[in-house]
């Protein structure tokens, strides 16, 4: 079953390159509802549990280096089939992959340093959402 909620992270490279508002202001043109947000950084630990899924990956520690590098920004999207109309906003992972008009063709500097993060499944948006916001938070 599909829900109308997803989770997004604005990562530190889109950040550090003033890419908010921009980034906001597609993710509004696409009709997502923005209804929790706030900006913050991750400590190293934070990371860690965020991304523990990659612990065993050989990229994990250099991942944790570059998510608590700097300040991210953090929110929750409502729209009808949420998850999959905001993997489609985003592109592929590779910006050099991701189709025109993407957040990630048009904002994106690498694989690793990919503008924004955003959950791949229902299950993940929920429990995303839930490690940065409290149930009062979201609107």
């Amino acid at each position: 079953m599909t829900t109308n909620r997803t989770f997004t992270m604005l990562k530190p490279d889109a950040v550090a390159a003033n890419n908010i508002g921009p980034i906001l202001a597609k993710i509004n043109e696409a009709g997502f509802k923005i209804v929790a947000m706030k900006y913050t950084r991750l400590t190293h630990e934070r990371a860690g549990e965020f991304y523990e899924v990659h612990k065993e990956r050989s990229f994990y520690n250099d991942l944790l280096e570059y998510m608590s590098s700097g300040p991210i920004v953090a929110a929750i999207l409502e729209k009808d089939n949420a998850v999959e109309a905001y993997r489609t906003l985003i592109g592929a992972t590779d910006p050099s992959k991701a189709s025109p008009g993407t957040i990630r063709n048009q904002f994106a500097k690498s694989i690793a340093a990919n503008a924004v993060h955003g959950s791949d499944s229902d299950e993940n948006a929920a429990i995303e959402g839930s490690f940065f916001f409290s149930k009062i938070e979201i609107y």
